[in-house]
């Protein structure tokens, strides 16, 4: 599979990628679609210490044995659960990311993270306090490179200019369109953008139009709005997950598409949706038909 350097760094990720949240708890089913993954050159999988509370990447760490080597591993910090409770408290400070990323590091069985990124991210918070965590655990060999994932421009901007970030986690589909007012300048600054949520929950995919009878619109989208926006991204293109990831990887901002799978055969469809020839004027097309929107806060 093709592969995208990841900002200024040397670290080369795969088109796709796996977001490994939805990973299932049974280790025997987790474990064919992290070999289904790594056997169609998917090289970067995504977790973070907050998803089942440090479960997902314990699950991670078992799955990956021997090959971790062959991955570019990520997972995130930042937010504090209590192990009693549901409670989650954000918690960016130095103490906490330079305390954390030991126990992230062996739930994953690993000695190194090649991507530990701030899982959120407010204005008020004491930024600097957070970068210099993250440049000492650079020092330390304990993670390679570093990033954010947000989808807050105040944030997002304030990272550009003040750290080392390579890369920003956005969720971004065609269906939510607000990051492409940022990608000039995250690209002109050198820095790279992974996507999550590409596939809209599903709803562009091949199931879409059924699982929008489901749901009682999407983000600016109503009810009625989104069964005839997908209706029409059908006829540009019959295979909508195709459409979706090609959309979104025709910038060259963008790295890596994060993509869950709940099984071996959603990697494989994924994979093949990839390969799935889109031209630009489908996108282009697709682009015409759907909002562009922009972000209304912490602007």
């Amino acid at each position: 599979m093709e592969k995208k350097r990841l900002g200024n760094s040397s670290l080369e990720v795969s088109r796709i990628s796996l977001g490994c949240m939805s990973l299932p708890a049974d280790l025997t089913e987790a474990q064919a679609i992290v070999d289904e993954a790594l056997d169609h050159g998917i090289n970067y999988f995504d977790t973070a210490d907050l998803y089942g509370k440090g479960q997902n990447e314990e699950m991670v760490g078992k799955t990956l044995g021997s090959r971790r080597h062959d991955i570019i591993l990520a997972t995130k910090v930042g937010n504090q659960w209590d192990a009693n409770s549901d409670e989650v408290t954000w918690n960016p400070s130095k103490a906490y990311i330079t305390a954390q990323v030991h126990d992230s590091l062996r739930r994953l069985n690993t000695d190194w993270i090649d991507l530990y990124q701030l899982h959120g991210g407010m204005i008020t918070d004491s930024s600097d306090e957070t970068i210099e965590a993250f440049e000492e655990l650079k020092k330390e060999g304990l993670i390679r490179e570093y990033g954010i994932s947000s989808i807050r421009p105040n944030v997002i901007n304030r990272f550009l200019e003040d750290s080392a970030i390579v890369s920003i986690m956005m969720q971004y589909s065609l269906l939510d369109r607000r990051p492409e007012e940022l990608l000039e300048t995250i690209g002109t600054a050198g820095r790279s953008v992974v996507t999550r949520g590409t596939l809209a929950k599903g709803l562009l995919t091949i199931e879409g139009l059924e699982r929008a009878k489901q749901h009682d619109g999407y983000l600016s989208y109503d009810r009625d709005e989104l069964k005839k926006v997908l209706e029409q991204l059908t006829v540009v293109a019959e295979n909508l997950n195709a459409l979706a990831l090609h959309a979104v990887l025709q910038s060259e901002t963008i790295a890596s598409a994060v993509t869950g799978a709940s099984s071996a055969r959603q990697i494989q469809e994924t994979v093949e949706a990839l390969e799935t020839k889109i031209s630009p004027e489908q996108i282009e097309q697709a682009k015409k038909i759907t909002k562009q929107m922009k972000y209304t806060e912490h602007r």
